[in-house]
């Protein structure tokens, strides 16, 4: 018997840590379970409450196996986007050349961890399509560091499939919900990046990621 997956999200819309391994589980092909909280919300339980049943640290998103007659639970976007690259190698979701997967692994890293004025200036809002707002100098150098990442890395590895190392993995995931604040506040991009984020979007994980967030917002849970 084959694993069985849960994945615990935040509010579709908003969530952009949610988004990551969303897209490495559909890139995977494995069947999985989702619970959404709806995030920001003062209802009975709480979100935090909600949250905690699932999660030790209180934060989506959550990845439950069940396998082999237990249950292990994975938290953190990068812990379970490298999780489901390893339960699932046939899904190749890093690159096969070492040195090509150790600069992914640079990429995803980078990702995780930086960038805070773009996250700041630039919210995932993933229905909608904002004016750009007024960018501080450090937004502009952040937005400007991942297009050109993004620019050498397709230049470098992209012919092979269209994604930042060729083939899809778990960079681009880690990329996804940049990708929708790029399209979200319209921020313009040179052709190589253009195209990256028409191909990112064209995803129907994108495309189904997208109309769930579009329901919450006609829904007023967004």
């Amino acid at each position: 018997m084959s694993a069985r997956y849960t994945l615990v999200v935040g509010t579709k819309d908003w969530s952009s840590w949610s988004l990551r391994p969303y897209l490495a589980l559909r890139a995977a092909g494995a069947p999985f379970e989702e619970v959404v909280i709806q995030l920001r919300h003062t209802d009975s339980p709480s979100t935090k409450e909600q949250i905690e049943k699932h999660s030790p640290t209180g934060r989506v998103p959550v990845l439950k196996i069940e396998d082999t007659g237990k249950t292990t639970t994975v938290w953190d976007s990068l812990a379970i986007c490298e999780t489901i690259a390893e339960r699932h190698p046939e899904a190749a979701l890093w690159p096969a050349d070492a040195s090509a997967r150790a600069i992914a692994r640079s990429y995803a890293a980078e990702m995780h961890s930086g960038f805070p004025d773009l996250r700041d200036q630039l919210p995932m809002d993933f229905a909608r399509r904002l004016a750009t707002p007024s960018l501080r100098e450090a937004t502009k150098g952040q937005i400007a560091r991942v297009l050109s990442s993004w620019e050498q890395a397709l230049a470098q590895y992209g012919a092979a499939g269209g994604f930042l190392f060729g083939e899809f993995s778990v960079a681009d995931c880690m990329y996804g919900p940049v990708v929708s604040r790029f399209v979200t506040y319209g921020i313009e991009m040179p052709g190589a990046c253009s195209r990256y984020v028409e191909r990112m979007m064209a995803l129907p994980a994108m495309k189904d990621w997208g109309a769930a967030s579009k329901a919450e917002v006609d829904s007023g849970n967004a």
